[in-house]
This record gives structure tokens, sequence and C-alpha cells, in this order.
């Protein structure tokens, strides 16, 4: 079964189960409203009856209000549930079709400088990151670009290999925690405020008396209040002493502010990562990395799902304090905030140290799910082997990611050793540029755990580094040309210095006179060849291709042509062995008016 005829049944299965939930909530409204009138025709009724049978009767129906109540909130909750999913859905059907600009496309990610991040799209419109991401929290954003900027050690390549694997397999499971993540967005905002509290000291907890004033406090001001009410004490008596508790709830209000103040307003975040939690922690797990992950979460001996729904109610109730009618008596009575202040410290002392765990876990999982939908969604396509060698990469019918399946052309790439030079010649529009972004996108894919475009794909743990796009920067008075300079002597100084990186060159120091570009180009290989590093050199140069005479053992050639007839250009976008001979910017040139 095709990924679009699973989302198409799935889409089919969800209306079905909305208009079911809907039809419940239009009953669940007639019951509300005939529970009232029962209870409004009951007091009626049976007041001449006498109260014995007024009071049974009216509680009875208005506890029969209260469950169609909370019936009712919950199958308006499944309803949003049931909308967020179709809503995923649908916006995988579009996937599908190569329409993925809904997701977010990390633009806030793209780094000022970065090894290949701008070469070959990974942040920003139309970017590698927006066709992957499915996360829904700050956490699983930023998780899924640091994956995508730098290589893992094999052993995390294939944990994540695995555990993508197994996430594939649970549709509906990668579907429900994106349906809750959706509901409330999980803000770094909202991590920072309640890591930053972590680390504060405590206010109250401190003062260790009121483990027990906390409850004498609240019992002596309610037997007081009590006793004037039938008569033993003079009400006197009972307004001085309200009159000091509120003294105190004031002063009590006011030490709690500052904690309420960073604390308010996470509510609905707590609720959804307590509920995403809750999914990972029942859900069955084979893979070594997702158990491990999954163990983040039920350490000692209870889940933190409900650690988290704990701090979550305290906090409903801290809130309170915003309705002056219920926190006023209940402050003077019991003293309300002192009390949701002490359960909160006592809860930040027992679980200051998983906090941050929590939240960054989680964050993991949504990036893995992110690799699962893609798995998923693109069938055809194979996890990377590695090789422990450095340096090799052997791929066939490789793709570029981004490139929709009706117009893709595939290609192959082999380097079997270090110190090989892949030169790629070829006339302009030829394909030269996306084949170099094809082999570099997928290595950045390979190299975060994720499954790559290819029918075959094997690589060296490796570091990607480009020079490919680019250009002047007017606000440091930079050339083009000493901009990639400038990216030229990054790359020089990690090949001096040894590190196993993978090199990809489109056009070197196209920025100066063709002479001048052929002898830089002509001594950056042989200085490549030397320290034995490997590249793919896509170029204009045929003359770059002689070099082959010298270092027949370290160049290959390659090309990309075109077939001229009738002075209309047809392009293949093949990859073919030797150099190209068939150029085509003389006809491109007439075509626009040049006379040559």
């Amino acid at each position: 079964m095709t990924p679009s005829i699973q989302y198409l049944n799935r889409l089919n299965e969800l209306l079905d189960s909305q208009k079911k939930l809907q039809q419940k909530k239009s009953v669940f409204g007639l019951l509300r409203f005939g529970s009232i009138a029962a209870i409004i025709a009951a007091c009626y009724y049976l007041w001449s009856w006498g109260l014995i049978y007024v009071f049974p009767a009216s509680a009875a129906l208005l506890a029969i209000f209260i469950i169609l109540i909370y019936k009712d909130l919950a199958n308006r909750s499944a309803l949003k549930h049931i909308g967020h999913l179709i809503s995923i859905t649908q916006h995988e059907l579009k996937a599908l079709e190569g329409e993925y600009f809904q997701f977010a496309d990390g633009s806030q990610f793209l780094p000022k400088e970065h090894g290949y991040a701008v070469d070959l799209d990974i942040y920003g419109h139309a970017s590698l990151y927006q066709f992957l991401n499915r996360t829904t929290s700050d956490m699983g954003a930023a998780t899924l670009a640091s994956w995508l900027s730098e290589p893992v050690p094999a052993s995390l390549i294939m944990e994540r290999q695995e555990a993508v694997k197994e996430l594939k397999e649970k549709f509906h499971w990668r579907q429900d925690i994106r349906a809750i993540g959706i509901e409330t967005n999980i803000r770094q905002t909202t991590f920072d405020k309640l890591k930053a509290w972590m680390h504060e000291p405590t206010v109250f907890l401190q003062f260790i008396h009121w483990k027990w004033l906390r409850v004498l406090l609240p019992v002596i001001i309610v037997v007081i209040v009590a006793t004037a009410i039938v008569g033993f004490i003079p009400m006197k008596i009972m307004y001085a002493m309200l009159l000091l508790y509120a003294f105190i709830a004031y002063f009590v209000y006011k030490a709690v502010s500052p904690m309420h103040e960073k604390l308010s307003r996470i509510v609905d975040e707590m609720n959804t990562l307590s509920e995403s939690i809750r999914l990972i922690e029942k859900e069955t797990f084979i893979a070594s990395l997702n158990i491990r992950l999954q163990q983040q979460f039920v350490k000692e001996q209870s889940a933190a799902s409900v650690k988290i729904r704990r701090i979550k109610k305290i906090l409903d109730r801290l809130d309170i304090r915003y309705n002056i009618m219920l926190s006023a008596p209940l402050n003077i009575l019991f003293l309300w905030d002192l009390q949701q202040a002490l359960d909160l410290e006592k809860w930040k002392k027992a679980h200051a140290a998983d906090v941050e765990n929590w939240f960054l876990t989680l964050g993991v999982f949504e990036a893995l799910n992110s690799f699962a939908t893609i798995h998923f969604n693109n069938p055809g396509w194979c996890f990377p082997a590695l090789h422990n060698q450095y340096f090799y990469i052997d791929a066939n019918e490789l793709g570029h990611p981004l490139i929709p399946v009706i117009k893709r052309v595939n290609n192959q790439v082999q380097l079997d050793k270090s110190g090989t030079i892949m030169l790629v010649t070829g006339s302009n529009m030829a394909g030269k540029s996306t084949y170099l972004r094809s082999v570099g996108v997928n290595t950045v894919l390979a190299m975060a755990g994720a499954p790559v475009c290819a029918a075959s794909f094997t690589v060296s743990p490796v570091q990607l580094i480009s020079s490919m796009r680019i250009s002047d920067n007017l606000e440091e008075s930079t050339s083009t040309f000493y901009a990639e300079l400038k990216k030229l002597k990054a790359i020089i100084d990690k090949v001096n210095a040894g590190e196993k990186v993978f090199i990809l060159l489109d056009e070197i120091l196209r920025g100066t006179n063709s002479f001048d570009r052929h002898t830089g180009s002509v001594a950056l290989i042989k200085q490549l060849i030397q320290h034995k590093a490997t590249a793919i050199i896509a170029t204009h140069d045929l003359a770059l291709a002689e070099i082959i005479k010298t270092f027949p053992d370290h160049i290959r050639n390659y090309h990309f042509d075109v077939q001229i007839n009738n002075e209309e250009l047809y392009f293949d976008y093949k990859l073919k062995s030797g150099v190209c001979t068939n150029l085509n910017a003389s006809l491109l040139m007439k075509k626009i008016g040049i006379e040559l």
C-alpha cells in the first residue's frame, strides 16, 4: 500500500470519527439543557412535598448535569484532537506532492558562517529542514536543526537509523504525538522560565516551621470563625483575627507574586508536555535508542508525566489568585497562596535535576519522528551503510530529495579512497550544481541518521564542507572573490590539519581572470591530493581535466552534456564518464540577442 493510499484511508477514518463526535456534541448539548430543565421542574413540583424530597432529587439531577459537563468536555477535547489529526494527514498528502511549505522552515537556525548550510539550502524557505520538519516544540525544532548542522559518531548514526525504522511503523502513534504538540506549542521561553526558577533558592521552604504552620494557622482561624458563629466567643475576636490573617495573607501574596509571574501562563504547555510524555511512556519500543530515551521518563517509582501533571495542578490552584472573589477568602482562611508555594518548592526540590532532561528528550523524539515520517513517505529511499575507513562513498540512483519525483533525475557517485578528486565538467544548466547538492544533501542526511534519497548508499563518517554559493557582503565590505577566498581558506585549514572532510566545490575562483583561476585551481587540487583529501569539483574549465595526466590515480573525470538540435537545447541531466565536449554558452548568448 502506497503512502498516499494509507493517508487517504486514514483521512476517511478521521472524517468519519469527526462526524460521530460532532453528533455526540449536539446530543450532550441537548442533555445538559434537559438536565437543567429537570432540576427546575423538580424544585417546582416537589416543593409542596417538602425539602426532604426537593434536596435529594435536585442533588441527583445536579450530579447528572456535572457528569454531562465532564463528558462533553472530554468529547470536545477528542474533537479538537481529531481536527489536528485531519490537518496533519492533509499536510502529509500535500507533502507527497512536493508541497511542504506549510512546515516551519528553520530560518532562525541559519548560522552566519557554516561549512555547507547556505550552499546546500539546509535552512530557510524550500530548504531541507522545511522538507523534514515535523516537530511541534521549540526543543524539537532546535534538535532537528542541530542534527543537520554537524555529523555525529557512527555508533549514534546507527542507533538513530534503528530508532527511525521502528517509529516509521508506528503510524498512529507518530500522528498522535504531533497532534498533542500542535494543540499548544511548547516554547523555548517556557523552558527557560522553568529552568531559571529551578536554579533559584527556595523562598518558603528555608523556614522549616512552615511545615507545621501551614496546617496549624488555617486550623486556628477556622476554629475561631466556627466558634464565633455558634456564639462561644465574641464576634469582635473573630474580626480581629480575620484582620490579622488578612495582613498575613497580604504579605504571603507579595512574596509569592515573583514566583507566580515566572510560572504563570505555562499551564497549557505543561499539559502538552505531560500528555506527550505519557504517550511515550506507555508505548512499547525495541530499538535501543528509543528505549534509552523512554527510560528518561520512567525513572524511580512514578512516571514523568504524572510528576508534570502534579505541577500543572498546583499552578492551576495558584491561578485562582486571578479571581479576587475566590482568592480573598481562601487566602484568609487557608493561606491558599502559601499552600501552593510550598507545594511548588517541594516539587522543585524533588525534580530540579529532571526538568531540563524531560524537555530535551521530548525534542529528540520529535526529531526522530520527523525522520520516521520522511522514511514512511519515501519507501524507495534507503538507510546508508557506513564504511569504516576514510574516505569512501558509493551511491546508486542518487537524487536530490527536494526535487519532485516526476522531475528528479538520479545519478551515481563512487569515490573509493582518500586523495581522490572527482572533476565534473559540463555545459551551463546541464546539472553540475544540482549534482553536487544531491551528493551533499544526502551526505548530511546520512550523517544525521536519516534515510537518504538513493537506492543504495555507503559512506564513511565524515565532515562535509563546501564552497558553492558565494556572494559579496556590503556590510563587511567583502567582495565576492574575497568571500570565496575566506571559504577556501577554511577548507585548506581543515585539510592541512588532517581532518576527515569531504569537499564539494562549484566553480573555484570564479571571481578572478581565467588564467589565475586555472592556475589557482590546479594548485588547490594538487594540495588536496597531497593531503589525501577527497573532493568533487564542478567546473567549466575543460583544461582543468588535463590534470589527470599528472595524477592518473587520483583524478576521476565526469561530465554533464547537452544535445543541440536545430539550435534547441536538450538536457538529460545524466552523469557520464570523461570530459564534456558539447558546450552551450554561445548558443544561449545568441538566443538573447548577442551577435557572435
